[in-house]
C-alpha cells in the first residue's frame, strides 16, 4: 500500500514531536470534514520551552526529510499553543491546560479518524 504524501508528512511531524518528548501525539484525518487540510497532528508539551523546541524540530525534520517548509507558523514561541501549517497538515502543539480547553480531538474525531502515534524505534 502506497502512503499518501499528506500521511507521510503527518508521520514525519509526529516523529519530530516524539524526538522532543512530546506527549499524547495523535493524528486526526479530517479531509472529509473540512477543506482546511487532510490531517491535524496534535501533541502536548510540558513547558513553553518544550513547545518551542518541538516546533523547531518539526520544521527542521520536515524540511530535511521531505524538503517542505511551512506556509506559516504561529505561537510556537509563546508557549501555550503553537500551530505549524503545511497546507496538507496542521500541527498543533499545546500546553496541557490549553489542550484540555480546546479539546480538538473531541471536536474533530468520530472515533474512526484518530490514530495515536507510537514511536517505532
Amino acid at each position: 500500500m502506497e502512503m499518501t504524501d499528506s500521511r507521510k508528512l503527518a508521520l514525519t511531524a509526529c516523529k519530530a514531536l516524539s524526538e522532543k518528548r512530546g506527549r499524547d501525539i495523535v493524528m486526526l484525518y479530517v479531509r472529509e470534514r473540512t477543506a482546511l487540510c487532510d490531517y491535524f497532528v496534535i501533541a502536548s508539551a510540558g513547558s513553553a520551552a518544550q513547545i518551542k523546541a518541538m516546533g523547531e524540530r518539526v520544521e527542521e525534520l520536515v524540511e530535511k526529510e521531505l524538503g517542505i517548509e511551512p506556509t506559516r507558523a504561529e505561537g510556537v514561541r509563546d508557549g501555550r499553543w503553537g500551530i505549524i501549517d503545511y497546507g496538507d497538515i496542521i500541527v498543533h502543539i499545546f500546553n496541557d491546560d490549553t489542550r484540555l480547553f480546546y479539546h480538538l480531538e473531541r471536536l474533530w474525531s468520530d472515533g474512526e479518524n484518530m490514530e495515536k502515534y507510537v514511536d517505532e524505534e
